[in-house]
């Protein structure tokens, strides 16, 4: 059985169709100490449960989208068009 993610704009696809990029966390500043963009860029953890995440629909719509699933279950609880609510 195939996994399907639902996304807002073109339905419910194959998870094939998408490329993970990673968590979704809040950037440093431009200015920031090397150490925290290195913390930021190659130290990650990696939960176990609900998970917001980064996804390219590169085989689709080609936005990117905000993938909240759960790492165990791989359960998807809510996709959203990453460009929502931004100023």
């Amino acid at each position: 059985m195939a996994s399907l993610i639902p996304c807002p704009h073109c339905g419910p696809r194959p998870k094939e169709e998408f490329t993970v990029r990673g968590a979704v966390l809040p950037r440093p500043a431009a200015d920031a100490p090397v150490e925290e963009w290195q913390a930021h860029v190659y130290l990650r953890e990696n939960p176990r449960g609900d998970y917001a995440e980064h996804w390219h629909h590169s085989g689709g719509c080609r936005r990117w989208l905000v993938v909240k699933r759960n790492t165990a279950t791989h359960a998807v609880h809510s996709v959203t068009d990453a460009a929502e609510g931004r100023p």
